[in-house]
């Protein structure tokens, strides 16, 4: 979008399954100053909502999930589509457990103005603790919370660091990417269901067409606190799953601190050396009981 001075017709896209506490303080944080669309797209039924005055209007869509798990991959590309059908020109994705900090998506459609074509803008990301029992401060008094994540690419606000070499530090809980490029790159594979692996593998088909990573200060978002997804036994099937898929597409292995963790805990076997990744016997019960250790 080099070159262009209006702001960019913006849409958030959120897949939600359940968590309507998590879309709802989301909701509470966007403007509709700051973004035209807010595509949510339920992959368990549609998520109830009050309404929220001061954020843009909801545009449900739905798809249906499958026996490997939730189709995050499809979600995400329908909302992509639902969003372009509506006239948007930036895309910003925003996981449900995020809540966008103040500015936040201002901070994204400046940025989309100034970065060359064939970027994926990437916002950082906080991981908030557990919320008390009157829930989480308003997002203005949330970077007290918090810090963002210490292993990704936090640059100051107003600044845009441009990195060509970094993709598996792509995350898909909150990035954004212009329509045109979205185009070039093809979406997310849906050939993945379920939990993991799915955004490594679409920002490495995006480094194939010649895209580059954007990180942008200040366009922080907070990471609402909950169980890690991938202690649940569903979830250690999906990840094992994908993680094979993965490993046919690109050669190598996705997660490996996951997957490592796992083998640790005799959840799984993970052979790097040997190109080994399968599920262990009863893993089901080792897994309950290195989760609560």
């Amino acid at each position: 979008m080099t070159g262009r001075t209006r702001r960019p017709r913006t849409a958030v896209i959120t897949i939600a399954a359940g968590r309507e506490a998590h879309l709802q303080r989301q909701r509470e944080a966007l403007s509709a100053d700051e973004v035209d669309l807010h595509v949510v797209v339920g992959m368990t039924g549609f998520p109830r909502l009050r309404p929220v005055p001061s954020a843009p209007e909801v545009t449900p869509i739905s798809v249906t999930a499958g026996p490997r798990g939730l189709p995050l991959a499809a979600a995400r590309n329908a909302g992509a589509r639902a969003a372009i059908q509506r006239g948007a020109e930036l895309l910003v994705f925003l996981d449900v457990d995020c809540i966008p900090g103040p500015r936040s998506l201002a901070r994204y459609t400046t940025a989309a103005l100034d970065v060359p074509p064939a970027t994926l803008l990437c916002g950082p990301v906080a991981y908030l603790p557990p919320p008390t029992h009157q829930g989480y401060p308003p997002p203005g008094e949330l970077a007290g919370l918090a810090q963002p994540h210490p292993a990704r690419p936090a640059p100051e606000t107003g600044r845009i660091l441009l990195d060509d070499k970094r993709f598996n530090l792509f995350w898909s809980l909150s990035f954004a990417t212009s329509r045109d490029d979205w185009d070039l790159f093809g979406g997310f594979c849906e050939q993945f269901a379920g939990y993991g692996a799915e955004d490594t593998d679409f920002a490495l088909r995006a480094a194939a067409h010649g895209a580059r990573l954007a990180w942008i200060g200040g366009a922080v978002a907070y990471h609402q606190h909950h169980p890690p997804s991938r202690h649940e036994e569903r979830h250690v099937r999906e990840l094992v799953i994908n993680a094979r898929l993965f490993h046919r597409r690109h050669g190598f292995w996705p997660m490996e601190d996951w997957l490592t963790d796992l083998d640790r805990a005799e959840v799984v076997r993970f052979d790097r050396a040997h190109d080994v990744l399968r599920l262990l016997p009863e893993f089901g019960a080792k897994l309950q009981a290195h989760r609560l250790r």
